[in-house]
Protein backbone atom coordinates (compact mmCIF):
# COMPACT_ATOMS: atom_id res chain seq x y z
CA UNK A 1 0.00 0.00 0.00
CA UNK A 2 1.14 3.71 -0.60
CA UNK A 3 -0.07 7.24 0.59
CA UNK A 4 -1.41 9.54 -1.54
CA UNK A 5 -2.59 13.07 -1.34
CA UNK A 6 -5.41 14.44 -2.93
CA UNK A 7 -4.26 18.00 -4.50
CA UNK A 8 -7.21 20.56 -5.27
CA UNK A 9 -6.01 24.10 -6.36
CA UNK A 10 -2.49 23.00 -5.45
CA UNK A 11 -3.58 22.28 -1.61
CA UNK A 12 -3.35 19.15 -0.30
CA UNK A 13 -7.14 18.61 0.67
CA UNK A 14 -7.14 15.19 1.91
CA UNK A 15 -4.79 12.31 2.03
CA UNK A 16 -5.52 7.89 2.40
CA UNK A 17 -3.67 4.91 2.09
CA UNK A 18 -4.28 2.32 -0.74
CA UNK A 19 -3.60 0.56 -3.46
CA UNK A 20 -2.73 2.31 -7.24
CA UNK A 21 -6.00 0.78 -8.79
CA UNK A 22 -7.81 1.77 -5.72
CA UNK A 23 -6.66 5.48 -5.81
CA UNK A 24 -7.85 5.32 -9.86
CA UNK A 25 -11.13 4.62 -9.34
CA UNK A 26 -12.05 6.18 -6.28
CA UNK A 27 -13.66 9.71 -6.27
CA UNK A 28 -14.46 10.69 -2.81
CA UNK A 29 -16.19 13.94 -3.87
CA UNK A 30 -13.42 16.54 -3.88
CA UNK A 31 -11.76 18.03 -6.84
CA UNK A 32 -8.64 17.58 -7.92
CA UNK A 33 -6.22 14.83 -8.44
CA UNK A 34 -4.33 12.07 -6.48
CA UNK A 35 -0.39 12.06 -6.10
CA UNK A 36 1.54 9.89 -4.18
CA UNK A 37 3.18 10.62 -1.33
CA UNK A 38 5.87 8.92 0.90
CA UNK A 39 5.88 8.79 4.79
CA UNK A 40 9.76 8.40 5.59
CA UNK A 41 10.23 11.37 3.01
CA UNK A 42 11.76 14.53 4.89
CA UNK A 43 13.43 17.45 3.45
CA UNK A 44 13.94 15.46 0.23
CA UNK A 45 15.45 12.64 1.81
CA UNK A 46 14.38 8.90 2.52
CA UNK A 47 14.46 7.56 6.11
CA UNK A 48 14.17 3.92 7.18
CA UNK A 49 10.56 3.70 8.87
CA UNK A 50 10.31 5.07 12.36
CA UNK A 51 13.97 5.76 12.22
CA UNK A 52 16.23 9.21 11.73
CA UNK A 53 18.36 7.32 9.37
CA UNK A 54 18.57 7.77 6.32
CA UNK A 55 18.16 4.85 3.86
CA UNK A 56 20.69 3.25 1.77
CA UNK A 57 18.36 3.47 -1.75
CA UNK A 58 17.89 7.09 -2.03
CA UNK A 59 15.48 6.42 -5.05
CA UNK A 60 12.42 6.54 -2.66
CA UNK A 61 12.63 9.55 -1.76
CA UNK A 62 9.70 11.04 -3.14
CA UNK A 63 8.76 14.80 -3.89
CA UNK A 64 10.81 16.26 -1.25
CA UNK A 65 8.20 15.90 2.14
CA UNK A 66 5.26 13.82 3.31
CA UNK A 67 2.26 15.32 2.14
CA UNK A 68 0.40 16.85 4.85
CA UNK A 69 -3.49 18.15 4.75
CA UNK A 70 -3.07 22.02 3.82
CA UNK A 71 0.97 22.13 2.31
CA UNK A 72 1.30 23.19 -1.12
CA UNK A 73 2.18 20.94 -4.24
CA UNK A 74 4.60 22.66 -6.63
CA UNK A 75 4.36 20.52 -9.48
CA UNK A 76 7.31 22.22 -10.96
CA UNK A 77 9.08 21.42 -8.21
CA UNK A 78 7.33 18.31 -7.88
CA UNK A 79 7.37 18.63 -4.29
CA UNK A 80 4.97 19.03 -1.39
CA UNK A 81 5.78 22.32 0.98
CA UNK A 82 4.70 22.81 4.38
CA UNK A 83 2.75 25.91 5.08
CA UNK A 84 5.11 28.80 5.70
CA UNK A 85 5.53 29.76 9.38
CA UNK A 86 6.15 32.87 9.86
CA UNK A 87 6.50 36.07 7.42
CA UNK A 88 10.58 36.11 7.71
CA UNK A 89 11.02 32.38 7.05
CA UNK A 90 13.09 31.56 3.85
CA UNK A 91 12.32 28.16 1.45
CA UNK A 92 15.09 26.06 1.35
CA UNK A 93 15.21 25.25 -2.13
CA UNK A 94 16.58 21.66 -1.51
CA UNK A 95 14.39 20.74 0.98
CA UNK A 96 11.67 22.37 0.14
CA UNK A 97 11.06 22.96 3.73
CA UNK A 98 10.89 26.65 5.96
CA UNK A 99 13.98 27.95 7.38
CA UNK A 100 14.45 30.98 9.78
CA UNK A 101 16.68 33.81 8.66
CA UNK A 102 18.70 33.24 11.88
CA UNK A 103 19.83 29.99 12.48
CA UNK A 104 18.28 27.47 16.00
CA UNK A 105 21.15 27.80 18.82
CA UNK A 106 22.06 24.46 19.41
CA UNK A 107 22.85 23.89 23.01
CA UNK A 108 20.57 21.35 24.24
CA UNK A 109 18.08 23.98 25.44
CA UNK A 110 14.41 24.37 23.93
CA UNK A 111 14.01 27.80 21.83
CA UNK A 112 11.45 29.26 20.28
CA UNK A 113 11.29 31.79 17.26
CA UNK A 114 10.12 35.48 18.08
CA UNK A 115 8.64 36.79 14.68
CA UNK A 116 8.86 40.19 15.96
CA UNK A 117 12.51 40.32 17.34
CA UNK A 118 13.11 37.88 14.10
CA UNK A 119 15.35 35.91 17.04
CA UNK A 120 15.16 32.82 19.32
CA UNK A 121 13.99 33.09 22.22
CA UNK A 122 14.91 30.32 24.89
CA UNK A 123 11.67 28.92 26.89
CA UNK A 124 11.68 30.11 30.47
CA UNK A 125 12.39 27.04 33.28
CA UNK A 126 8.46 25.69 33.76
CA UNK A 127 7.97 24.43 37.13
CA UNK A 128 4.25 23.09 37.43
CA UNK A 129 0.94 23.77 35.74
CA UNK A 130 -2.17 24.21 38.23
CA UNK A 131 -5.81 23.51 36.09
CA UNK A 132 -8.54 24.73 37.87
Amino acid sequence: MSHYAKVSNGIVASEIVAEQDFIESYDDGIPGQWIQTSYNTRGGIHYQPNTNIPSADQSKALRKNYAGIGFTYDSTRDAFIPPKPYNSWLLNEDSCLWESPVPCPNDGKMYNWNEEQLCWVEYGNIKEYHFQ
